[in-house]
């Protein structure tokens, strides 16, 4: 039997890793956690998808108790602003579109007169971001009815409704949350620095070699060094296929940026383009996360910061800027041996829609379902891998078509942009959009966490939109769906009445 488990590594990849093993196999299975005096995190704050719900619900942790120790605020989906022509802006929501008669609203509003926005038409969660609205009522109850309670022990495969929010917090506090979770569960905590790898003749992990605490042994290895890649990339020689050919934004900088009004919260992320990249923004309870990810083939990073600074905090010299360096790609194999590589070490795209902890989240998951045993079945490895890179693969189509589907062309890095090469079965998606919607069966096949409306919102809200609408619309009554396109509006209206600001329920939970 695997009996022990060293993870390498802490931050997020590291305590999501170690807690969530404890919560599966208890005491079943040993668990440690090594972790650097000397490595520094890299500190950002985070936005998430809205199926980390699972992962909380699946360790038993109550979001009222976790997210105020985490600096925690509210996401309802992402505001675009500036990628297709200045000042203009759409919202990438966690909500399906409605459907009448077999067609769903998108394609409803297509074959209307388009004289409304196709997000603040098709979407109730438009209306809500628009009015800076918590999800939650004052008494803890959600927004929309039948989603709401635990949902236990489960993961990624069992979701089947929307969830309509994820959450933003500081990745620093959310590792020393789950650190102490872990850690009263039996997680071995040890903090020092790995100084050699020891390896049999297979080329297995047998050891790491540690300077205070010398040697320390176990069956499964879990690389969670980021990029650095200590155990997968420089041990175990595994080999990184970059993504820079498609996505050429290698570097990022950073800023944590007090409100003026703390209490002027926004309930979603927000991506703004850029003259060489798009600047996130990222709201949590008394501050903002700030942060320019761009090309350094297109400007520097002092010109970056330079213009980070001037876009969200122009008086604040004495905010220190993060410069980060971005490894943007994946191994072909996150499983070598008895090594597995988790979160940066694993694979790594810009952090456009918010997928860092979804690839961290799902690499666990499926990694407790294909736990080996003393045997080290091949094929539990080769299925891990190939769902670990489908999955990749998958965000990076979908990030490819940001930049191609955009409208912006006023610099040179946004003209590069759409010359750029871009995988074929993209490029044949793309084409396919501009004479209609794509759905399950165009859109890319694997799991990757986006589902048929995120390409078409995106589509749509970057200016790929079809000339006309499918053609059997024009045979049906629209009167069911000129009712339903009322009815959002009529909810949105009624629940911006009653539900408090982001702020106000925040605070009423971080008493």
């Amino acid at each position: 039997m695997i009996r022990s488990v060293v993870i390498v590594g802490g931050g997020t990849a590291g305590w999501m890793t170690a807690s969530y093993l404890k919560a599966a196999f208890a005491d079943r299975i040993d668990v440690t956690l090594i972790e650097s005096v000397r490595v520094s995190r890299i500190g950002v704050g985070e936005a998430t998808f809205s199926t980390l719900r699972h992962f909380f619900d699946y360790l038993g942790l109550d979001e009222r108790e976790w997210l105020p120790r985490c600096a925690g605020g509210y996401k309802l989906g992402i505001r675009f602003e500036n990628w297709s022509e200045p000042g203009g802006y759409f919202y990438h929501p966690f909500e399906r579109l409605r459907t009448v008669d077999g067609f769903s609203l998108a394609d409803w509003w297509l074959a209307g007169d388009r004289a409304e926005p196709f997000d603040s038409a098709c979407y109730l969660t438009h209306a809500l971001c628009e009015a800076k609205r918590a999800p939650r009522m004052l008494d803890g109850s959600l927004f929309a009815s039948g989603l709401d309670g635990s949902l236990g022990r489960s993961t990624l495969a069992e979701q089947r409704s929307q969830f309509p929010y994820a959450y933003h917090f500081d990745a620093d506090e959310v590792a020393r949350y789950l650190s102490e979770y872990g850690t009263a569960r039996g997680v071995r905590h040890v903090r020092d620095d790995v100084e050699a790898v020891g390896q049999d003749a297979r080329g297995w992990v047998t050891h790491v070699r540690t300077k205070e605490h010398g040697d320390l042994t176990g069956d499964l290895f879990v690389d969670c060094t980021g990029f650095r890649g200590l155990l997968i990339n420089q041990a175990m020689g595994g080999e990184f296929d970059s993504f820079a050919d498609v996505l050429p934004n290698n570097r990022a900088v950073a800023l944590r940026v007090p409100r003026e009004d703390a209490t002027e919260m926004s309930p979603y992320t927000t991506a703004t383009a850029m003259s060489a990249g798009w600047m996130w923004t990222i709201p949590l309870f008394r501050r903002n996360g700030n942060g320019y990810v761009y090309s350094d083939q297109f400007i520097s990073p002092e010109e970056a910061e330079r213009e980070l600074r001037a876009a969200v905090a122009p008086d604040r010299d004495d905010l220190e800027a993060n410069h980060i360096r971005m490894r943007i790609g994946r191994n072909k194999e996150t499983w070598i041996g008895n090594c597995v590589a988790i979160g940066l070490s694993a694979a790594f795209v810009e952090p456009l829609e918010s997928t860092g902890i979804f690839f961290i989240q799902n690499a666990i998951e499926q990694l407790v379902k294909h736990f080996p045993d003393e045997n080290w079945d091949p094929m539990l490895r080769t299925d891990y891998n190939n769902r670990m890179a489908r999955m990749v693969d998958g965000v990076k189509e979908f990030l490819v078509l940001h930049y191609k589907s955009a409208q912006r062309e006023d610099t040179p890095y946004w003209k590069e942009a759409k010359i750029r090469t871009m995988p074929d079965s993209l490029a044949a998606r793309i084409e396919l959009a501009r004479s209609h919607l794509l759905d399950e069966e165009t859109v890319y096949p694997y799991f990757h966490g986006f589902e048929t409306y995120s390409w078409n919102t995106m589509n749509l809200g970057l200016g790929v939109v079809p000339p006309t609408a499918r053609p059997a619309l024009r045979h049906m009554d629209p009167g069911r769906a000129q009712a339903e396109f009322a009815r959002v509006k009529a909810e949105g209206r009624q629940l911006v009445a009653a539900l408090p600001s982001c702020y106000e329920y925040l605070a009423s939970i971080n008493d």
